[in-house]
Formats: structure tokens, sequence, C-alpha cells
């Protein structure tokens, strides 16, 4: 079995139980693995850009356990070395661990994006996000100026929440 899909399983085991975390991030996953794609990643940083998805608020349930909240800091402090450790038991290569662990210990952060993985994981999770949350049109507006710089990812924005939204 691929270890993407042993990963998505053991994130699966990991929020048992709690089924919108699940289809979180198997929401996020499936965006970023579409824009990595039209974006044209190669197979290693799909690779990278989907284990990262699957992982990417791996942070939450210690964050909750340790401080009573979620918040998007305490995420990025907590989540690389649970990451870490469920990869490494895994059998990820350190490279993919290492990259990984980067982009959850930043994706909460949005000025200085660099990396087409790091970009389209945001750009992702924004996707959701916004959706999940019921997002006002002036703050899907303002996602969209701000977070949305890949074709791919404004592309699907522009079909999800309709062109209007972007130009409001």
């Amino acid at each position: 079995m691929d270890k993407l899909t042993l990963l998505t399983m053991k994130m699966i085991d990991y929020d048992s139980g709690d089924a919108p975390r699940i289809n979180h991030f198997l929401k996020v996953t499936a965006y970023a693995r579409t824009i990595g794609e039209m974006e044209g990643l190669d197979e290693k940083r799909l690779r990278i850009l989907t284990a990262a998805a699957l992982t990417h608020d791996i942070g939450i349930k210690l964050s909750e356990e340790k401080y009573g909240n979620c918040n998007g800091e305490h995420q990025q402090v907590e989540g690389p070395p649970v990451a870490e450790k469920m990869l490494t038991a895994l059998g990820f290569e350190r490279e993919l661990i290492d990259r990984v662990c980067w982009l959850i210990a930043h994706h909460h952060t949005y000025s200085d994006i660099v990396g087409i993985d790091y970009r389209i994981l945001v750009e992702a999770d924004f996707l959701v996000n916004l959706d999940e949350g019921h997002a006002s049109a002036e703050a899907k507006m303002q996602a969209r100026e701000k977070i949305f710089r890949t074709k791919a990812g404004c592309a699907i924005f522009d079909r999800l929440f309709g062109e209007s939204a972007a130009l409001s």
C-alpha cells in the first residue's frame, strides 16, 4: 500500500470520531492535489504537498489539550513534532518529513509565502475554511485578493464561490 494511503488512514485514526476534522483535511488534500497537478508540480513535490495537506492541522488536538484552544500559533508549534513522529513511523524519507513539518509550522502565516507547495497548501486550506466558515462575500473577496496567486487556485476559487465574489 502506498505510504500516502497509509498516512491518510493514520490521520483518520488520529482524528477518529471527529468527522468534521477528518472531512476538513480530506477536502484540503483534494484541493491541494488538484491545484498542484494543474500547476505542474513534479511527483516529489506533489507527494510533499499531499502529506502536508493531510497533516496540516495535526496540532489542533494537542493545542486544545494544552491550551484549551486551537489557534493557529499553537497549531504551528504543536503540530510538527506529532507529524514528524507519524511520518517517521510510516517510513517517509527525511527530506519529505522536514518539509512537511516546516509547512505545518507555517501554514497559518500568510506573509512571505515562499515556495509553490506553501502557496498551494495555504490556498487549499483557504478554499475549505471560507466554505466551512460560511465566510461573507467581503471576506471571500479579501481572501481572493490577498491569498490566491496560482492560476489553478484562482480558477477553483472563482468556480467555487462565483466570480462575483472576486469582483465585488
